[in-house]
């Protein structure tokens, strides 16, 4: 038996979406194309993008599809001046100066939102920020279906988002836009999306992030990430039991009701990976996009952990679909690990 516990590097295909993904092969059309087919293909598109727009918050026409928040964010940043801070993710990071500062608890100083972007909740850590008004971006990604979130209400000019953060397809994102705002298209094409981002629709991974979007709006609204929080809370106080030492990272900040980053001093995160994997547990020792990098976390880092403690985090995610039974089991097999390399190690360092 396998326990799946890194829901922030992706999530399992909701049966919602796998449905409306066959139901779109069966569509013929290319959207852009002028008879029957295509008028059909066009309508479904559509109608996928004004789901998903409703589960966000925003409105249809300003909603552009696209390959992934990696490329969204890459839409608008790239060639901007844009200030970030060192806890955002790498897609972010590689277009803008890491000039904002971060604290102990990861909380981010925007001086200056209109010339900044800033992620609502972090991928490594589940710190959930305070989005100022006005600001330029924010990636939405992990934070769209765990926590509620309307884009019109944020005050954001630009956010990014993946389908395969919430139970849709890999390879399909999007870009929200502010009303009346426009960007120049990086590809260029037939002018599809608006003339905002040519190329011919993804029109089977569109329509299954519109379900997937739809069913993680119904899950929040029926309380079950309320959940997921308690079971949450019930792994760390038992982690924390097990390993006096041990960091939760964030905790004294407002965090995603799923994540735990936990710190263990000398015990290096990809090792810990490698034990709860074979012990039958999917985790992860950071960002899946930097996974197989032995090296110290950036985000830990900036929020002011060495390298040796930034070395030893593994980050724990679960949904909804987990229940106390596995996080019971994953407890008991990471206190056996701990019990283990604790023996081996001596007394574990507590850091100050």
């Amino acid at each position: 038996m396998r326990d799946y516990l890194d829901w922030n590097a992706t999530t399992p295909l909701r049966p919602e979406a796998r449905a409306a993904m066959l139901a779109a092969m069966d569509l013929t059309g290319n959207p852009s194309s002028v008879h029957a087919e295509g008028r059909a293909a066009k309508m479904a598109l559509e109608r996928a993008r004004e789901e998903l727009a409703t589960a966000l918050g925003a409105e249809a026409a300003d909603v552009v599809f696209t390959s992934g928040a990696t490329e969204a964010a890459a839409m608008v940043l790239a060639g901007q001046d844009i200030a970030c801070a060192p806890v955002e993710h790498s897609a972010v990071k590689a277009w803008c100066e890491e000039s904002l500062t971060v604290d102990r608890h990861g909380i981010v100083t925007v001086p200056d939102p209109v010339r900044a972007t800033l992620q609502l909740a972090n991928n490594e850590t589940g710190v959930i920020q305070d989005l100022p008004q006005g600001l330029a971006s924010s990636d939405l990604t992990q934070a769209f279906g765990k926590i509620p979130l309307a884009f019109d209400w944020l005050g954001i000019t630009a956010g990014f988002v993946s389908a395969h953060k919430l139970g849709g397809p890999k390879g399909v994102g999007a870009l929200i836009l502010k009303k009346g705002h426009d960007i120049t298209a990086r590809i260029r094409g037939g002018g599809q999306e608006q003339g905002r981002r040519g190329g011919t629709e993804n029109l089977i991974g569109a329509l299954g992030f519109a379900a997937a979007a739809t069913a993680s709006l119904r899950d929040l609204d029926a309380g079950l990430w309320e959940q997921t929080e308690k079971r949450r809370d019930l792994l760390e106080a038992r982690l924390r039991d097990a390993a006096k030492s041990t960091i939760i990272v964030g905790i004294g900040a407002r965090r995603l009701p799923n994540t735990t980053c936990l710190l263990t001093s000398g015990w290096k995160g990809e090792t810990q990976v490698m034990q709860m994997d074979l012990a039958g547990f999917a985790i992860s020792a950071g960002s899946a996009c930097s996974s197989g990098k032995i090296r110290a976390s950036g985000t830990l880092q900036a929020m002011g952990f060495d390298d040796e403690l930034a070395q030893s985090a593994i980050r724990i995610s679960i949904s909804p679909m987990v229940g106390d039974d596995q996080v019971n089991r994953f407890a008991d097999a990471w206190e056996k690990a701990y019990s283990r390399w604790r023996d081996r190690n001596g007394q574990a360092a507590v850091w100050a």
